[in-house]
């Protein structure tokens, strides 16, 4: 088995942690909650977002590209 090495916010893992059943390992969690979803339209997430913070989490996405950029040294 090939393994990857991915990155999670402190939110994203807490999330994931949460959905994870005794017995069960973060992949397994990740595929059954991905399972089926392939080839979705992004058409399903309008309306999704509910607040009025998107500009600081538009700010926090950019820091943390930058923040993977300078990891792998790369410019993309």
């Amino acid at each position: 088995m090939m393994t990857k090495v991915i990155s999670l916010s402190n939110d994203a893992y807490t999330e994931l942690k949460k959905r994870k059943g005794e017995g069960e390992s973060f992949s397994d969690v990740v595929i059954r909650m991905t399972r089926g979803r392939q080839g979705g339209s992004l058409l399903e997430f309008k309306g999704a977002w509910v607040g009025g913070d998107l500009d600081k989490v538009e700010k926090i996405l950019e820091r943390d590209r930058e923040a993977s950029r300078g990891r792998r040294g790369i410019d993309l």
